[in-house]
């Protein structure tokens, strides 16, 4: 068996290939049209895993299950992907197989929603860190791999809950660093030294934004890195990997301490507060910001047009330490779930077995979205760019974003606290309340 440390590093090593996008990136040009019944669109936002849906948020009017014998819930990129695919399968079986579009944003939801009521789709695609709610409501049933070895340890260990396995991946995903190549052509020793760096240009006028890290609205999955990297996490885990829920770690000595450092850098400059993620990728992109902390998307997309596309030289790297601490991001994984409301669960798992764990759909689905295949075979015919290498550094250092119920309880709350320090207040008391909130949602089951 792999390690898992040499895993991560292959999978999120694959992060952006050259061909690679996110949402309206470029796809397999014979892909035929997705039928959609949704009004949703792709957002053009950061990947999947970053914007988490917190416990109880309402989403939009409830989405129908478009007609055929086979639905399947996927965003825009995931459906022009797909689409030639599930039009062989459905011709081999003779059925009919549907691809519905909804935004990425709305599946999770809406999938909760409909299923049960008999509206929601056989196959849903979507992120690991669903786990926690969709398994605990038992909305989704336990899939089997045909081939769980020759996936990288990561992907399989990502959608596997209480031992057993709900999804089969298809990609993994990490933020990094991406550095303006021409503007600094060294990678900093450290944080501190890319704090002076950036903060020195924006006082020449040679940078309008320090650092682009995006900031508006507040965003705990892109702070994550450098929260971690003085030595504090989410929760507590034991010995066996499983979280201690009742052992926060956001007002933790080390998360009050990343708190801290967070209003310091804000206090100098360095976290600029309104940067929205387009902000992000337009002041990166046009030579206005030295660094950026983004992931593949940003890096690859072509609408709007991410770094890549609009040809500023860059490399990506892991972010650099801090006060001696390792910045860790998330790794997210995402991959197909099979509703347990579905009438059609024996079909949808001969699709998943038959098609979706083939080395053929999952270096399309990375040509359409840029992130790294978790079939290993599709991993090693991508390993040799060298975005792929720095997304890849960069997630050998990360951990997979916690797949429990009770992340649920975290992102708003956590959320908040981040802009309370945006907006000048003590860092301290802002994470020492969200933490309380966090508590309480957590011991009344919100």
């Amino acid at each position: 068996m792999r390690s898992r440390i040499l895993t991560m590093f292959l999978v999120a090593a694959l992060a952006v290939a050259a061909c690679g996008g996110d949402e309206g990136s470029q796809a397999d040009d014979t892909a035929a049209p997705a039928e959609t019944t949704s009004e949703a669109t792709a957002e053009s936002t950061p990947p999947e895993s970053a914007a988490p849906t917190a416990s109880g948020t309402e989403t939009a009017e409830p989405v129908t299950r478009a007609e055929g014998d086979l639905v399947i819930w996927a965003d825009d990129t995931r459906v022009r992907a797909l689409q030639p695919f599930a039009d062989q399968f459905g011709e081999e079986q003779g059925i009919t197989v549907t691809l519905q579009e909804l935004a990425f944003g709305e599946i999770n939801n809406q999938f909760q929603t409909a299923a049960p009521a008999g509206e929601g789709p056989d196959i849903v695609v979507g992120a690991h860190d669903w786990l926690g709610q969709l398994v605990t409501n038992g909305i989704v049933s336990p899939v089997e791999v045909p081939n769980p070895d020759d996936f990288v340890d990561v992907a399989m260990e990502a959608f596997t809950f209480d031992g057993q396995v709900y999804g089969l991946p298809y990609a993994v995903e990490n933020i990094a660093l991406v550095r303006n190549t021409d503007m600094v052509p060294e990678v900093p020793a450290d944080f501190a030294e890319l704090e002076e760096i950036a903060l020195g240009m924006v006082d020449s006028g040679d940078a309008e934004v320090a650092l682009a890290l995006q900031t508006d609205p507040a965003d705990p999955y892109h702070n994550y890195p450098l929260f971690s990297a003085f030595g504090a996490s989410v929760f507590a885990q034991a010995e066996d990997g499983s979280y201690v829920t009742d052992e926060l770690g956001i007002d933790s000595p080390e998360g009050l301490e990343a708190a801290n450092a967070f209003g310091a850098w804000v206090e100098s400059g360095l976290i600029n507060t309104n940067v929205t993620y387009d902000t992000m990728v337009s002041s990166f992109a046009s030579g206005d910001a030295p660094f950026a902390i983004t992931g593949p998307w940003a890096v690859s997309q072509e609408d709007p047009p991410g770094f890549a596309a609009q040809g500023v030289p860059y490399e990506v790297t892991p972010i650099p330490p801090i006060e001696g601490g390792t910045p860790q991001p998330f790794v997210g994984v995402q991959g197909f779930m099979i509703s347990s409301f579905s009438d059609n669960g024996l079909l949808a798992q001969t699709f998943l077995s038959d098609f979706m764990a083939t080395e053929e759909v999952q270096l399309a689905l990375f040509e359409a979205g840029g992130r790294p295949p978790a079939l290993q075979s599709a991993l090693d015919a991508v390993s040799d760019n060298a975005d792929v290498q720095g997304f890849g550094a960069s997630g050998a250092n990360g951990q997979p974003q916690p797949a429990i119920p009770e992340m649920g309880s975290v992102w708003t709350a956590w959320a908040d606290a981040y802009a309370l320090i945006w907006e000048g207040n003590d860092p301290e008391e802002a994470f020492n309340s969200a933490a309380d909130q966090i508590r309480n949602l957590i011991e009344s089951g919100g």
